[in-house]
């Protein structure tokens, strides 16, 4: 299964849970503490992590697009 992510900085409020549940995945902004995506492909062991990042994000801001391949049907 490929995961790819989108976040969308103007709904952020900087609250950090992203970057704390998938730091490989998610930093913070040293400016205004807003999400920065570090991957939006992340590989599979980060999969977990950042699906609880997005659970975790309080404004929504993290969109998760998982596409089944045929190898994994």
């Amino acid at each position: 299964m490929a995961l790819r992510i989108e976040v969308d900085e103007g709904r952020c409020r900087a609250i950090g849970n992203c970057a704390a549940y998938a730091p490989a995945v998610f930093d913070q902004n040293d400016e205004d503490g807003r999400v920065v995506l570090l991957d939006p492909a992340p590989p599979g062991g980060e999969h977990g992590r950042v699906r609880d990042a997005e659970l975790r994000c309080p404004t929504a801001s993290i969109t998760l697009h998982e596409t089944v391949s045929a190898d994994d049907a």
